[in-house]
């Protein structure tokens, strides 16, 4: 797969950094540096991901991130690289990629995740702790994980047949789907939310989140023009 152009990178991107603007970085943030595996993350071949920058923070950099797994605290890593720091961009893994992950409770649930998605033509991906349990090996999932999942829709006709079949799937599953919806925009939202919307009787705000910052989504922007879904 062919790198990602810039101004195609959404949130959630994998980055692989090179070595030795990683090591640059953290002599600036030097308590960040001793935290557990951060020091040798990039040497091992482990990506970062593309974050939002945060206020104050300088817009000529790539903000990234990376989260530790529970038993190194949680702690959560942002730091700031020039552009000519990422040597590859990729799109998150698929959960059909990943599924070797899920425990053995959860895998049964994975078949029915993946021929929903083909059905609406939408391949589920992974983030939260399925992704960097998936890219680093880590203990990162624990039997509290939410499955985390992004759901990126080609056209708005199916965001609304795509809500109803991923709540029906929750209410017959004993662990939490979570994740969002990207729409046709890069703009994404959390899918209960979406769904909350989708269902009531007026018009609700949705907040959607994309490289650029935030924004209302309004249920009425969700259907294209003359679709009654």
């Amino acid at each position: 797969m062919a790198d990602i152009p810039v101004a195609s990178r959404r949130r959630h991107d994998l980055l692989l950094i090179a070595s030795d603007a990683w090591r640059s970085a953290l002599d600036r943030s030097p308590a960040m540096a001793e935290l557990p595996f951060v020091r040798g993350w990039v040497e091992r071949g482990w990506p970062v991901i593309l974050r939002r920058h945060a206020e104050a923070e300088d817009n000529d950099l790539v903000a990234v991130g990376l989260p530790l797994p529970p038993g190194a605290g949680r702690h959560r890593v942002g730091l700031l690289l020039p552009s000519e720091a990422i040597l590859r961009v990729r799109r998150p893994p698929s959960l059909r990629a990943a599924a070797w992950v899920v425990d053995p409770g959860r895998r049964p649930t994975v078949p029915a995740l993946l021929q929903f998605g083909e059905r609406y033509g939408v391949e589920p991906a992974v983030v939260g702790s399925l992704l960097w349990h998936h890219v680093t090996g880590l203990p990162y999932l624990t039997p509290a994980s939410d499955l985390d999942l992004l759901w990126p829709v080609r056209r708005l006709g199916d965001i609304h047949p795509l809500l109803r079949g991923i709540a029906r799937l929750q209410r017959d599953t004993p662990f939490r789907i979570d994740g969002e919806v990207i729409l046709p925009d890069g703009v994404a939202g959390n899918w209960r939310e979406l769904w909350n919307a989708d269902t009531a009787s007026g018009d609700i705000d949705v907040l959607g989140k994309s490289l650029a910052g935030v924004r209302l989504v309004l249920r009425a922007s969700l259907s294209p023009v003359g679709s009654d879904a």
